[in-house]
């Protein structure tokens, strides 16, 4: 039988990777020895506190029901007392804070709530796919705000048109950035706001990476903008933070309104996160941050090993303050996709190839720093050996 497909799921790009995945099992099958820098998921574990107490709450009959579709009010709680201690934020944990099957099902949702066919969301590009495929499935226009290497990888709001601007119902940012890794400070905080405030406009800021910063750098809310709850969401991931990518729980702050309308659309869609994860994630945000400072330490130990050795070959990469990833330049000759390609066949290294996250991501590679130390040398030995001029 045929079947065919809804005119959204056509409307999605083709899976740009398929050919680096496709040399990257082939290269296995060969024997040879692959070093994925790919992939943005840690390889630390979930500190043992959090297990332990993931445990004991799976123990609990009370939490083998279905969970309440805002989640656990202690949870909520614990995410408001976090984000007043991280970022001097107050929280209403009843109205202003929602539990998510981690962050992207809930940027991914929110579009459902405030978009209608035609309806105009400004999508940064490069950028996590979710912001326009979550677009395009709610029927709505994405349109591209580049976010180029002369700007800091920021948009240029006062590019964005007039007419765009006025019929714009979202835009969506990320800082820190996947996967630039560039950051933003509270000026630029403050020119979204009054942006977003002119056109009525909902910011909805992707915060996933606050946690993972360097050289002593401490990545801001955008809730720390006064005025900014007037018109903003801001989504959060203990995944990153804690090394839970597989336990799928986050949350969204911000404007009682939107939160809301999540909410609504959330509770016909999901039936919230299980509240045995709940509570382990209640563990996380209110216990030691020792294990997150370590996390700080490790992938900034390997930042400055992969940046000292692809700077040795001529790469040029900026030293990322924040996440684990690295932004690198390809070298003159090469596109995105034929230098990850390259970098597979010669090194058994994989890379992401910028084009994937958009095309102003064309010119780059994504490089995660989601594998041991060894690993990480070792990745900078092969390099090493290619002996190629990169010369930019």
């Amino acid at each position: 039988m045929s079947f065919s497909f809804s005119q959204r799921l056509k409307q999605i790009p083709p899976y740009l990777f398929a050919e680096i995945d496709r040399l990257k099992n082939e290269m296995i099958r060969r024997g040879v020895d692959v070093i994925d820098l790919g992939v943005g998921d840690p390889d630390l574990p979930t500190p043992p506190r959090i297990v332990e107490r993931l445990k004991e709450a799976a123990e609990d009959p009370e939490n083998h029901r279905y969970p309440s579709y805002n989640g656990l009010f202690s949870f909520r709680r614990a995410v408001s007392d976090w984000y007043k201690r991280r970022f001097g934020v107050d929280l209403d944990p009843e109205r202003e804070v929602i539990a998510l099957i981690g962050s992207k099902e809930g940027i991914a949702h929110l579009p459902l709530a405030f978009v209608d066919p035609g309806d105009v969301v400004l999508v940064p590009n490069p950028a996590y796919p979710v912001y326009h495929i979550g677009t395009i499935f709610a029927g709505g226009r994405p349109y591209y705000m580049p976010l180029l290497e002369e700007n800091g990888f920021l948009p240029n709001l006062e590019k964005i048109p007039e007419d765009i601007a006025r019929r714009a119902k979202l835009i969506f940012v990320n800082y820190p950035n996947n996967p630039t890794a560039a950051i933003a400070d509270l000026d630029f905080f403050e020119r979204l706001k009054r942006f977003a405030k002119k056109y009525n406009i909902i910011v909805c800021h992707d915060a996933a990476y606050t946690e993972l910063s360097y050289d002593g750098y401490r990545p801001p809310s955008f809730l720390e903008v006064k005025g900014s709850k007037e018109i903003a969401i801001e989504f959060h991931s203990l995944s990153k933070t804690y090394n839970m990518t597989g336990w799928r729980i986050g949350f969204a702050v911000g404007n009682a309104d939107v939160i809301k309308a999540l909410k609504e659309v959330k509770s016909n869609i999901d039936s919230g996160v299980f509240q045995a994860v709940q509570w382990a994630a209640i563990a996380a945000l209110e216990g030691s941050e020792d294990a997150v400072e370590k996390n700080r330490r490790i992938f900034q130990e390997r930042r400055d090993i992969l940046i000292d050795g692809l700077r040795n070959i001529g790469l040029r990469v900026q030293r990322a303050k924040a996440t684990f990833y690295l932004w690198a330049r390809v070298p003159s000759g090469y596109s995105s996709a034929s230098f990850s390609r390259f970098l597979l066949e010669r090194a058994g290294i994989v890379t992401t190839p910028g084009s994937g996250f958009g095309d102003a991501g064309e010119g780059y590679i994504r490089i995660a720093l989601t594998v041991p130390k060894g690993r990480i040398i070792e990745a900078v030995k092969r390099l090493a050996n290619l002996k190629i001029s990169v010369s930019q």
